[in-house]
């Protein structure tokens, strides 16, 4: 049995999204901003895409700005508002971002920028009032992670945003996991900018957005043709925004449902693993992505059994899960996240991550369930090594 549950990393294009950018590659496959009939054919498909992501988000379609994915959009975002100062501000980002937030932040305040890194909880939750505290008269620019890839928590984006909207600083929010997945209505919620990925809801990789609230100034990152309404310039890659589009489309109508049978799987797989005592979970249980499983193993032993070692097992039984982040994944460190939660070197170690998607049933859960048993009771020590 293969079962598949790395969907967090990323997800297989849907059947009906790569027949789409066959047809677009062998029919429409002209230059949007040619004149002739060719390039009026891409333009169209590009704008039929713009129209079905905007309506994901509750957007107009002018806001949304396509990009080759959540690490461009993340980046745009950031870098976007900072190049519009002449000398360097005060920025504030959480201590668990996406590399694609904190690398940024991390330049900037190389070249002189003020940066501050707002703890989390236990649960990976902020503190609004922690944000309060933290706003300076300079604080241009706030981003906050939405839902996060490694511990599935939530963030009181709403609560968050009113805040910096009250201060009239910039609120950013990497939204990559939650698109696609929870409802996101850029009209109700007090959100500037906001990044998402194609290949997170089963569109293509190589495809992203970034939603700017009208009003809201970037400065390009690529001197250019100035495509995508002077914001990002380069010819933009029909096929894959296409796919992105319809990708979006059909995430947008079947989210209710899904959402709710995802949420249900999830809680089967927690609870099928609630009376394994080496297995703690992390993240928040209630404000929770809801595809997301997360835990640290309570018995590890440095780097020799951690979670990668789990991650390596189930796979030997054909089962896919994660250890961190799929960006990190190739690196033997403490997750920075779990560590920002305050867990030991050690316990950050032997994070380990399974997320559901469309094709996940209840065999999948149970069976999975079982092997993962399977491996705790032939891999783990009992008692001298464990963390507690």
């Amino acid at each position: 049995m293969q079962i598949y549950l790395d969907y967090s990393a990323t997800t297989p294009a849907r059947p009906e999204v790569i027949a789409l950018m066959q047809t677009v590659m062998t029919e429409e496959w002209g230059n949007p901003s040619s004149l002739h009939q060719w390039g009026a054919r891409a333009a169209t498909r590009l704008e039929q895409a713009r129209v079905q992501v905007a309506a994901l988000l509750n957007a107009e379609p002018d806001a949304i700005v396509f990009t080759s994915g959540g690490t461009e959009s993340d980046n745009l975002a950031i870098l976007g508002v900072t190049r519009r100062y002449a000398t360097p501000q005060h920025l504030i980002i959480s201590s668990i971002e996406h590399s694609a937030v904190a690398e940024p932040a991390r330049i900037l305040e190389q070249q002189g920028w003020q940066v501050t890194r707002l703890p989390v909880d236990a649960q990976g939750r902020i503190d609004p009032l922690d944000l309060k505290a933290a706003l300076r008269p300079n604080t241009v620019l706030v981003s906050i992670i939405y839902g996060h890839s490694e511990v599935g928590t939530l963030q009181p984006i709403e609560t968050l945003g009113q805040i910096v909207q009250a201060h009239g600083a910039v609120f950013h929010t990497d939204a990559v996991q939650v698109a696609g997945r929870l409802a996101v209505d850029v009209q109700r919620l007090p959100i500037d900018l906001l990044s998402i990925s194609s290949h997170k809801f089963y569109g293509p990789q190589g495809a992203g957005a970034l939603y700017v609230r009208p009003g809201i100034e970037l400065v390009p990152l690529l001197a250019g043709g100035g495509q995508e309404f002077q914001i990002r310039s380069g010819t933009q890659a029909v096929p894959n925004l296409a796919g992105f589009g319809l990708a979006a489309e059909l995430a947008a109508a079947e989210l209710t449902v899904e959402t709710e049978r995802l949420t249900k799987l999830r809680d089967r797989l927690f609870e099928q693993l609630a009376n394994v005592d080496v297995l703690v979970p992390t993240g928040d249980r209630r404000q929770r992505l809801p595809h997301h499983v997360s835990f640290y193993l309570r018995c590890a032993d440095g780097d020799q059994l951690t979670g990668k070692t789990f991650v390596r097992q189930m796979n030997l039984a054909g089962i896919a899960i994660s250890s961190g982040s799929a960006c990190s994944s190739g690196k033997l460190v403490p997750s920075p996240t779990l560590l920002a939660m305050g867990y030991s070197e050690r316990a950050a170690k032997s994070g380990i991550r399974l997320t559901l998607g469309r094709d996940t049933t209840e065999a999948d859960i149970d069976w999975t369930a079982l092997v993962l048993k399977q491996i705790i009771e032939r891999l783990v020590p009992q008692s001298s090594l464990c963390l507690g």
